[in-house]
């Protein structure tokens, strides 16, 4: 009979998560994670597989957190998804400048560093930013019926629009750039989306 796991899997999780965040897949050790989380390797071995096994299960939490708070952020009636949508892209650009550490995205990181060769990694990354989208366009369109933007616009590739400024300005966060100039980003990029015709 098994014996029963004496630790939280949740908090191995999340602090394994902060180390591939901060170091990378690459330069993350499982003995680095066994340090950090006062286990031995054994046991994480044991409980998650190997290297690998781990990243996956933290970057699919992670990408589906990312999901989960976005369409908190974005649903709801018509009237005000403007005010939503506005929220959201300020909000990513206030996170970002936020970020002292300059870590960015997991998201992002995981994706470019993994992608390439692991095709599970590649997949749920694919999921998560067409979920990201799906939630842009979805509100984008109920900002369309409230007659808040062009109606004749496709909502489709204004979500990819936003969607590709909000990834942009996570890049140039994580490259230094300072709070003024995301900001200003974030500002341009509902300033250029297409409003009706008056």
């Amino acid at each position: 009979m098994a014996r029963p796991r004496k630790f939280d899997e949740q908090q191995v999780l999340d602090t394994a998560r902060e180390q591939f965040w901060a170091s990378g897949y690459a330069a993350t050790r499982m003995d680095d994670i066994a340090a950090a989380t006062g286990l031995g390797k054994g046991s994480l071995y044991g409980a998650f597989g190997g290297k690998q096994d781990l990243f996956h299960r933290v970057f699919d939490d992670y990408c589906s957190a990312v999901v989960d708070a976005t369409a908190q952020q974005l649903r709801g009636d018509d009237k005000n998804a403007y005010a939503r949508l506005s929220a959201h892209i300020r909000a990513v650009a206030a996170a970002t400048a936020a970020d002292t550490a300059q870590r960015g995205c997991l998201l992002a990181k995981g994706t470019a560093e993994l992608a390439e060769n692991d095709k599970t990694v590649a997949k749920r990354a694919h999921t998560a930013i067409e979920a990201l989208r799906t939630l842009l366009r979805d509100d984008i369109a109920a900002c369309q019926r409230n007659g808040d933007l062009d109606a004749n616009a496709d909502p489709g590739q204004l979500a990819a629009l936003v969607l590709a400024v909000l990834r942009g300005i996570e890049a140039l966060g994580k490259a230094g750039a300072d709070e003024e100039t995301l900001t200003g980003i974030a500002g341009t990029a509902l300033a250029v989306l297409p409003r009706p015709a008056k």
